[in-house]
């Protein structure tokens, strides 16, 4: 099993090259499960709705106003957008909802990366993965692709969740070999912007020490590589998914960052 997580920003070739590399990553005979965010489209729907984006640490603070938008773009545009262009490579793709699948629980967030308090609203924190739908679906020979969407334990609260950390904690759940992040980087620098700082290797025990020098956007996908591998995943890859060849590179274990236990 391989979880993928198709970032909105890496959705730069319409999916095409996305969607070659998994159709033949399962016919060389791996078992994908994807999961996708969607950030740019979720930022236009707010704009075009006259609602101002507001970010902290990385993370989109979502208000019930804020939570309706991101809801309807990530359940009803980008996954199904996603899974048909799947499927137009020969790929049986099923769109689905964290939250009315009853696959991911969370509950609110209200620190960061590096342990500052914040108020996020309707931001969430995976606390358990029902897998029950996933393994459904792939028995019956189908790939999920499952936006980061929550619920609360009792189904009456939505949550917002960081796709990198649904990606993780659905990794984590499944006892993946392997979670990819594809983004919009190569993957981790330890130097952001110095290009000739991307780490190729590192074990989550260094990763670790180093997360609190991350910021933005890219302290959620060093959070996620370590609660994947705590959850129980093999390894991830971070790649750069706007490269049309890096996930096909990544399948064969090569390219971006590789964090190890």
């Amino acid at each position: 099993m391989i979880v993928i997580k198709f970032g909105g920003h890496a959705m730069t070739d319409e999916h095409g090259g996305f969607a070659q590399a998994i159709a033949d990553a399962i016919t060389a005979g791996v078992t994908p499960v994807v999961i996708h965010g969607g950030g740019p489209q979720i930022g236009e729907a707010l704009k075009t709705s006259g609602i101002e984006s507001q970010f902290v640490g990385g993370f989109r603070v979502t208000t019930p106003e804020v939570f309706e938008v991101v809801e309807r773009v990530l359940v009803h545009d980008v996954g199904p957008a996603v899974a048909s262009s799947l499927q137009a490579h020969g790929v049986d793709a099923v769109a689905i909802s964290g939250r009315t699948s009853g696959t991911l629980i969370a509950e609110p967030l209200t620190s960061l990366v590096d342990g500052t308090p914040a108020d996020l609203g309707l931001v969430g924190v995976v606390t358990s993965v029902h897998i029950a739908e996933l393994t459904r679906l792939v028995a019956l020979g189908k790939v999920p692709v499952v936006s980061p969407i929550a619920t609360d334990a009792h189904k009456s609260i939505g949550f917002n969740v960081n796709a990198d950390l649904a990606a993780a904690a659905i990794a984590g759940a499944l006892d993946a070999q392997w979670l990819i992040i594809m983004t919009d980087v190569e993957g981790i620098y330890r130097n952001w912007p110095d290009k000739s700082s991307l780490i190729s290797s590192i074990c989550a025990e260094e990763l670790e020490s180093l997360k609190s020098g991350f910021a933005e956007g890219m302290a959620p996908k060093v959070q996620a590589c370590l609660d994947a591998i705590a959850a129980g995943a093999k390894a991830v890859r971070i790649i750069d998914g706007t490269n049309p060849s890096a996930l096909k590179d990544a399948l064969l274990g090569e390219g971006g960052t590789l964090v190890v236990a």
